[in-house]
């Protein structure tokens, strides 16, 4: 039997189920075995082999199996032409910056990012490596343009963002990152491939973290960057090879099996969010509600245009409380459990307080505390009920 790859001729939840997922050739199996060992025998005469060479199975820092197929699959879904799967999320992160960039370039970047990016790009690259930066609403393109320079050299945004969901126009970002001679790196893990795909809309780079959608049973780290193979070589080389940012065999399989249902699971986080968005927006005792599905949302038109079928399963909302009674609030829940991370299958909350060292990077609502919801697969009914039943509890309702 040859190959199955499955490329755009193909269904989004076809390539799920088979791209990367071939028959064992030794075993003939029809799930790809874990392959743990770190070493592959060398040729007859291995003097010539360059030994840092990417992809080639001598070690697996090099490049292993299980993470060949995973980066097979993830090109496909996002519809790019190359991947590299890492360690985590922010070892994809800073694999892509550090490749990329160099003393005295520019990077602009959105006002609302992840916290590793935040401090990467407004503290590590900058003081360490003399990288500037420069904080941008990327939810006004005219924004983006107005702070381009002659060094800009990537503009990285995050859409949805994290924690606040904002909306940032890839397309047109895109189109003022070519026009400068910049390239445009998208952080997509809030709506996953399955909502959102960054390269059809011009961006360079999209960055995943596999920890959390992808992978959406909570029990595996990984990071991915996807884009065209004369960066991601460099990414390779250097993230992979010389810093180590290599993927686990174990995880790489869990996240390879992960994301088979990732079609079905995020049908099921999108309706299951926008029923609870739409809950939340009706109660009183609610301050604000945050989730690009909403028509009250400031992107939602944005949102609508870019993200197909859904909005995603993570949303922020505050009480008309004070601090305590937002932890009493998670005190009482017991479907839905305190922590952090998201894109698993069980629903997930935190509590994100008044000292956090970006609130003043933050729309005014969310200067009194929120919470950061990431909206499971359990029945929504039961979802509903519990954030009623601990509510009333709370003597909110």
């Amino acid at each position: 039997m040859g190959k199955r790859t499955y490329g755009k001729e193909y269904g989004f939840q076809t390539r799920a189920v088979h791209t990367g997922n071939d028959v064992d050739g030794e075993t003939g199996a029809i799930k790809r075995p874990i392959t743990v060992g770190n070493s592959y025998e060398l040729p007859y005469d291995p003097s010539d082999l360059n030994w840092s060479s990417a992809g080639k199975s001598l070690y697996t820092r090099n490049g292993g199996t299980n993470q060949k197929y995973l980066q097979e699959k993830l090109a496909s879904l996002e519809n790019g032409e190359d991947c590299v799967v890492l360690a985590s999320g922010v070892a994809a992160l800073s694999g892509l910056f550090f490749a990329l960039l160099k003393s005295d370039d520019h990077v602009i970047f959105s006002s609302v990012t992840y916290i590793a990016v935040y401090r990467l790009l407004n503290e590590l690259l900058n003081n360490k490596f003399n990288v500037e930066t420069t904080i941008v609403d990327t939810t006004d393109p005219e924004n983006v343009k107005k702070a381009i320079k002659f060094n800009t050299k990537l503009i990285h945004i995050e859409t949805p963002g994290n924690p606040t969901l904002m909306i940032s126009d890839i397309a047109k970002i895109a189109e003022i990152a070519h026009k400068n001679n910049a390239l445009l790196s998208v952080d997509n893990t809030f709506a996953s491939p399955f909502n959102q795909r960054p390269i059809d809309l011009g961006a360079d780079f999209v960055i995943e973290s596999l920890t959390k959608y992808i992978n959406g049973h909570g029990d595996a780290l990984g990071g991915a960057i996807i884009g065209k193979t004369k960066y991601l070589d460099i990414i390779r080389q250097q993230a992979q090879i010389n810093l180590g940012g290599i993927i686990s065999p174990f995880n790489a399989w869990l996240i390879m099996r992960g994301s088979v249902t990732l079609p079905l699971r995020m049908r099921q986080h999108n309706q299951n969010a926008q029923q609870a968005a739409e809950y939340l927006e009706k109660l009183d005792c609610i301050r604000f509600v945050a989730y690009p599905g909403l028509t009250s949302h400031k992107g939602h038109a944005v949102a609508k245009k870019q993200m197909t079928p859904g909005f995603g399963g993570v949303l922020s909302f505050g009480l008309k409380a004070d601090h305590d009674t937002h932890n009493r609030f998670v005190s009482y829940l017991k479907v839905i459990t305190s922590a952090v991370s998201l894109g698993h299958d069980e629903s997930l909350i935190v509590f994100l307080g008044e000292n956090d060292e970006r609130q003043y990077l933050y729309p005014e609502e969310f200067h009194g505390g929120f919470f950061r919801f990431s909206v499971g697969i359990e029945d929504i009914e039961d979802i509903i009920g519990d954030i009623k039943q601990a509510l009333e509890k709370t003597g909110l309702l």
